[in-house]
């Protein structure tokens, strides 16, 4: 509260993604965006590029490409699976899932989940969380009922931590919001860094 018993307010936040997933984690720093916009980027990998410096690319840019009005902040991420160096996309297709799951049944794998801001003076920073996700092994049908489920679709890697998958994961060492789509540590430190208030 400010001296005269006003309430203080928060600078306006855009959300550059329209990722429900995103908006529910802010929701646990108890952060409401005041704008959504869509950042049209182009998501191909370079050639060469791993998936670390991939990820963070992709926040930066999508931070990048959304207008902020005056007094605005905006915030962005990222959420790459890889296998080893190789990327794996978002799975468009049951095949695909059944695919994925089948390559990373019984094997660690990474996410790399990264966060972009710009603040209210266009300075930009981001950060990096890196999780390892080891799924146990998978038989044909645990993979069948998990494609059957529909819940990897449009995922990366094919899967969704916060739903069914969980309970084929034998083990995780990192964020486990960040394997959601926002590392809401690292998510945090920019927000203050940026000077939007929180407790």
């Amino acid at each position: 509260m400010e001296a005269d018993g006003s309430e203080t307010t928060r600078p306006l936040l855009v959300l550059a993604s329209s990722s429900p997933r995103r908006r529910e984690l802010l929701a646990r720093l108890n952060v409401a965006p005041t704008r959504i916009a869509s950042p049209d980027i182009d998501e191909n990998p370079r050639k060469g590029e791993v998936p670390r410096a991939y990820a963070l690319r992709m926040a930066q840019e999508k931070a990048r490409a959304v207008k902020a009005e005056t007094g605005e902040i905006v915030i962005a991420g990222d959420t790459t699976v890889a296998l080893g160096r190789r990327i794996l996309d978002k799975a468009e297709t049951d095949e695909d899932v059944r695919a994925m799951l089948g390559k990373l049944a019984g094997r660690r794998h990474r996410v790399f989940a990264s966060v972009a801001v710009v603040d209210a003076e266009g300075r930009e920073k981001s950060r990096l969380s890196e999780t390892i996700v080891t799924f146990k092994n998978l038989s044909e049908a645990e993979i069948e009922a998990y494609v059957a489920s529909g819940e990897g679709l449009g995922k990366a890697g094919g899967y969704a931590i916060q739903g069914l998958a969980e309970a084929l994961i034998r083990a995780l060492s990192g964020s486990h919001s960040g394997v959601i789509g926002l590392p809401l540590y690292e998510t945090r430190a920019l927000l203050r860094w940026a000077g939007y208030p929180l407790g």
